[in-house]
């Protein structure tokens, strides 16, 4: 016997339905992605992905910052440096 009420393995059920589709179409997206790269010269799409990191770049930080002035957090900076470290 596993435990959960019929209410969560209905709920189990319908989240994996949505994780299946969801990652279906992720891949779809991402061979869209692919052909765009594929089909126009870097100049076209670089102007697309530059902000889209950029803004990647600046969240990090932000978070970085936040993290740094909570109790612990520069602590867990420094841990997360040393496990990216680690994995180079």
């Amino acid at each position: 016997m596993s435990g959960e009420s019929p209410e969560q393995g209905r709920l189990k059920r319908k989240h994996g339905a949505y994780n299946i589709e969801r990652d279906k179409t992720h891949m779809e997206q991402v061979v869209r992605w692919a052909e765009f790269v594929k089909t126009h010269p870097r100049e076209v799409w670089i102007k697309q992905t530059g902000p889209f990191i950029d803004s990647q770049i600046i969240m990090a930080n932000r978070f970085y910052e936040r993290l740094s002035r909570t109790s612990g957090g520069k602590d867990k900076i420094m841990k997360l440096k040393d496990l990216k470290n680690r994995t180079q």
